[in-house]
């Protein structure tokens, strides 16, 4: 942030003087086991300088000390969220792109949100948005394809995603504009979904095969991607984050969260990870960007030294690249976007360079090729290198659960595709041999290795807190319902490490944050309730965070507590979403 600049280096250290912020009275829970209690907390110059007992540290402030009595209220260190898209989210909304609005919707319900917004966006030449569910129209006894759309706007080019953005619904209109028809080959990241017999396209194009339509269309304003980035970091500090990776960027949208940073309003540190290929939208200019201009968009906030990999799809479209045929199948086994061969080279690459590798894995085959490829980077480059990163792993072999200690990969989770729902009951597609084995997050923290929550919105809800209860209920908190997802559970204090520590050690930053330690950057964040004093379930996701600190600095301030100090907080209400 352009606003500190306070900086310290091996012959100008910051000049010590008063306590910055002493908070006193607390139930402070750090993540340290040499000392994982405290009551006070110490700040100078965005570091801890103490953590100890509320008399002893008393004594260290003076006239320039802000003091906060806590009055018993618990403390933790701040939440890491390690893959979500704002610019996913919000962006389409913010453009003036179609939102149908509800979590499952029916294909009525999409089909009338389409024709009103039709009707009330004429002089849009693209209707495009998001998101209809395949299974509900499964449910409906409706075919998702062009024919469908076409039987009611066959003039206008309109193009929907599903809710997990595995696929795309495009009309007859879209596709023409696209140029794609029954001679159009299949991208390698994805695939053209065709009548068997004529090979006609049936509208629905799976993972990077969509990006032909985005081709066609005009891109998403740099106004509506500022503003996404700007609100997702207000709800997430607001929420108690104080680091995030952003998955998925090209240029424009580093130029978005570069003008967020240069504003001040950078309220977390967030690590973007430019796009390996066309897998969403079009990457113009990634080689440029992977090969050193991404270095012009590092702040202290904020760096692009991560590449997101799509090595396969999703459940939902029968795309993920399992270890053997799908249910039904005698040899498909989902589509993997890339050679192992490319992929071991790519990610060589890459951890040669000091880039972190994000590799979309949801298939169980997918996850052992991309340890497969760290394994030969790691022979090729020496060390342990850089801490690359399993996306989603939605379904693990067991034989792989000591590999991600092994190799020191992270394997990320998103606990709320994990509560009992309809869309997690749909990805029990890949059938009931591996349903003992999907979101095997306990099965890697057992063996030694880094786990991780991503909230992966929007395919999840961006509230951190929704996740934090199901990763340790596995039941969903929105219902009074009992029912538990497949797969065991982890305890309170493993989940809060997961929350913390653990996603600081993701980012690299095991040394100097995630736990509230004396010489560590200040980042804490006060909570309404103790989880350690309450019944988790259906209670842990309502926490109210009540103040938020990154390196010192108030982001998030519902206490009103620092409002008439120079530490103003940088956020003051929040979003909606």
């Amino acid at each position: 942030m352009k606003a500190i600049q306070d900086f310290s280096s091996s012959n100008c250290s910051v000049p010590g003087g008063d306590i910055d912020l002493l908070l006193v009275n607390g139930q402070i829970y750090t993540v340290n086991p040499d000392q994982p209690w405290a009551e006070a907390v110490a700040i100078r110059a965005g570091k801890f300088v103490a953590v100890g007992n509320r008399e002893a540290l008393e004594s260290m402030a003076g006239g320039q000390t802000a003091m906060i009595d806590l009055q018993g209220r618990f403390v933790m260190p701040g939440i890491y969220d390690m893959h979500t898209h704002p610019d996913l989210a919000l962006a389409p909304g913010y453009a003036g792109f179609l939102d149908v609005g509800m979590e499952d919707p029916t294909p009525q319900q999409v089909k009338q949100a389409i024709v009103e917004y039709g009707e009330q966006h004429t002089d849009n030449a693209w209707i495009y948005g998001q998101s209809f569910v395949r299974y509900t129209f499964k449910q409906a006894g409706i075919s998702a394809d062009r024919f469908w759309l076409d039987s009611f706007i066959a003039d206008r080019p309109v193009a929907i995603h599903d809710r997990s953005w595995g696929c795309m619904l495009a009309n007859s209109k879209a596709l023409e504009l696209a140029g794609i028809d029954a001679n159009t080959a299949d991208p390698g990241n994805g695939y053209i979904e065709r009548d068997p017999l004529t090979g006609e396209p049936t509208g629905i194009l799976v993972d990077g095969a969509y990006s032909l339509v985005y081709q066609a269309m005009p891109p998403t304003p740099a106004h509506a991607l500022e503003r996404a980035y700007r609100d997702g970091l207000n709800y997430q500090a607001g929420r108690g984050v104080v680091g995030t990776k952003y998955v998925h960027v090209c240029e424009h949208r580093l130029n978005a969260l570069k003008a967020v940073d240069d504003a001040g309003l950078m309220s977390a540190r967030v690590e973007a990870a430019i796009s390996w290929q066309d897998d969403i939208f079009p990457v113009k200019r990634r080689w440029e960007l992977l090969a050193g201009e991404r270095h012009y968009y590092r702040s202290n906030r904020l760096n692009a030294n991560a590449v997101k990999f799509h090595f396969d799809g999703t459940h939902e479209s029968r795309s993920s690249y399992l270890s053997s045929p799908w249910p039904g199948e005698k040899k498909w086994r989902g589509g993997l976007n890339l050679t192992p061969e490319h992929i071991t080279d790519m990610v060589a690459d890459m951890d040669r360079k000091g880039i972190r590798v994000i590799a979309h894995c949801t298939g169980d085959g997918a996850s052992d090729l991309f340890l497969d490829a760290v394994a030969a980077a790691r022979k090729r480059n020496g060390g342990q290198g850089i801490r690359h990163q399993c996306a989603h792993s939605t379904n693990l072999l067991d034989e792989n659960l000591p590999r991600f200690a092994e190799l020191n990969v992270t394997a990320e989770f998103s606990p709320v595709g994990w509560y009992p729902s309809p869309f997690a009951d749909a990805r029990l597609n890949v059938g009931e041999e591996r349903w003992p084995r999907m979101y095997n997050f306990k099965g890697v923290l057992d063996a030694g290795g880094i786990a991780v929550m991503g909230t992966d919105w929007p395919v999840s809800h961006i509230n951190p807190w929704v996740g934090f209860e199901a990763m340790i209920t596995r039941q969903n908190p929105m219902s009074a319902s009992n029912d538990v997802f497949h797969g065991e559970p982890v305890s309170l204090e493993e989940a809060i490490r997961v929350m913390t520590l653990n996603g600081a050690y993701s980012m690299g930053l095991e040394e100097t944050a995630g736990s509230i330690e004396v010489g560590k950057s200040a980042d804490l964040i006060v909570l309404d309730q103790n989880p350690f004093e309450i019944d988790l379930k259906g209670v842990l996701h309502k926490t109210r965070v009540e103040l938020t600190l990154l390196e010192g600095q108030c982001t998030w301030d519902a206490l009103g507590c620092l409002e008439n100090t120079d530490n103003r907080a940088v956020w003051r209400s929040l979003p909606n979403f």
